[in-house]
C-alpha cells in the first residue's frame, strides 16, 4: 500500500510536524509505503495553490491513498486527487476552533470549522483525535476516532539525572509548561499564577519553547509534573508522551485528557481557577516527592495508545476506502478500545 501525507509545511523548526511525521514513520514500520507532501503557503490562496502543484505531482506518481492532516490540507488533497481516495484527520481548531478563553473561539478560526464541515462529502473517511472532536463530523458512517499514537521507544521512563545535560536547577523543583506561551488557547497565564500562588522557593515553572522534538522525552523525564492548563484541546500528545515517561500532570479537563489519564495516581484534573489549579500543582509535587513517577507508561499500554496499535488502526481505515487492497492474511487483531465507527 502506498499513501501520500498531506499536510502543512509552514513551519520554520522542522519541515514535518513531529506527530504526523511520527504516525507516517509508525506506519512504515508496519509495511506501509509513506511519502511526504508539505504544503507551502499559508492561508485559503496558498492551500488552493498546493491542490494545484499536487495534481501536477500526482501526474506521474502513484498512490492508493491520499491521508490529509487538517481540513485546508484536506481542501488541496481533494482538489489535487486525480481520483485518489482521500482520508482527512481533523487535528482541533479545525473542528472545534481556536480557543482564547472558556467558551471563547476567534473569529478567524470559525472559518476553519466551517471549512472542516464543507470538506466531508469529497472525502472517503474522517479521523477525529478525539470524540469531543468527532461531533463536528455529521457524516457518521465515515466518522472513526483514533488519537494519535505514543512511541513508547522514545518516550519512556529515563532513570538518570537529566538535569545537568538540560541546565536546571538541581537545587529546584521543575513545574513544565511545554506550549508557546504566545498561543492564548495554551492558557499560560493559568500555569504562571499557579506556580506563583504556591509561593515555594524549591519550585520554579520552565517553558523550554521551542525545542527540539527529541528533547522533549529528556524534560518530561526531569520534570516534577506537567501542566496543561490549555482552554481546549482535542488530544494532546504531551500528555500521553507524559503518560508514556510517568511524569505526573496536572491538566485541565478538555479534549481526552481526562480518559487518558484514567485513574493513574499522581495525574489530577483541575479547574481554570487559579487556586484550584496550584492546589493540584501542590498535590502533585508532594506524589512526585513522596512516591516519585507514575504508573502512566502501563496506562498507555492499556489502552493501547502505542505507535504500532494505532497505525494498525489506521491502516484499518485504508482498508474500509480500498476494500481490494487488503490483504488475504488476516492482520494481527489488537486491544482498541479508542477506535469506535459511528
Amino acid at each position: 500500500m502506498k499513501v501520500l501525507f498531506v499536510c502543512s509545511g509552514n513551519s520554520k523548526s522542522f519541515e514535518i510536524i513531529p506527530f504526523i511525521k511520527a504516525q507516517g514513520e509508525s506506519l512504515k514500520e508496519l509495511g506501509v509505503e509513506v511519502d511526504y507532501f508539505p504544503i507551502q503557503g499559508k492561508g485559503l490562496k496558498g492551500y488552493l495553490k498546493a491542490g494545484l502543484q499536487l495534481r501536477k505531482y500526482l501526474k506521474y506518481r502513484n498512490y492508493d491513498i491520499i491521508h490529509a492532516h487538517f481540513s485546508l490540507s484536506g481542501w488541496s488533497a481533494v482538489l489535487g486527487a486525480r481520483n485518489i481516495p482521500v482520508v482527512l484527520s481533523l487535528m482541533g481548531d479545525d473542528a472545534q476552533g481556536d480557543y482564547i478563553g472558556v467558551n471563547k473561539i476567534t473569529l478567524r478560526s470559525r472559518f476553519f470549522m466551517l471549512s472542516s464541515l464543507l470538506i466531508q462529502p469529497f472525502v472517503k473517511a474522517i479521523i477525529s483525535k478525539a470524540h469531543n472532536l468527532e461531533k463536528y463530523v455529521y457524516l457518521k458512517n465515515k466518522s472513526y476516532v483514533i488519537p494519535n499514537g505514543v512511541d513508547t521507544e522514545v518516550f519512556k521512563p529515563i532513570l538518570q539525572d537529566l538535569k545537568p545535560e538540560l541546565g536546571l536547577d538541581p537545587a529546584k523543583k521543575q513545574v513544565l509548561f511545554l506550549g508557546s506561551k504566545e498561543r492564548i488557547g495554551k492558557n499560560f497565564p493559568l500555569a504562571l499564577n499557579a506556580v506563583a500562588e504556591l509561593n515555594m522557593q524549591h519550585v520554579e515553572l520552565i517553558n523550554p519553547y521551542p525545542i527540539p522534538h527529541s528533547d522533549i522525552p529528556k524534560f518530561l523525564n526531569a520534570a516534577a509534573v506537567l501542566v496543561v492548563p490549555s482552554f481546549m484541546e482535542g488530544s494532546p500528545n504531551v500528555v500521553k508522551e507524559a503518560m508514556a515517561c510517568n511524569c505526573p500532570i496536572v491538566a485541565t479537563d478538555v479534549g481526552d485528557i481526562k480518559w487518558v489519564m484514567g485513574n493513574t495516581k499522581g495525574c489530577f484534573i483541575s479547574s481554570f481557577k487559579v487556586g484550584e489549579f496550584a492546589d493540584k500543582i501542590e498535590l502533585a509535587l508532594e506524589f512526585a516527592e513522596k512516591e516519585g513517577r507514575t504508573n502512566g507508561e502501563q496506562r498507555i499500554k492499556q489502552l493501547g495508545l502505542e505507535a504500532a496499535s494505532v497505525a494498525q488502526r489506521v491502516i484499518e481505515v485504508y482498508y474500509k476506502c480500498i476494500p481490494m487492497l487488503r490483504p488475504t492474511s488476516k492482520l494481527v487483531r489488537v486491544k482498541q478500545p479508542f477506535m469506535q465507527k459511528v
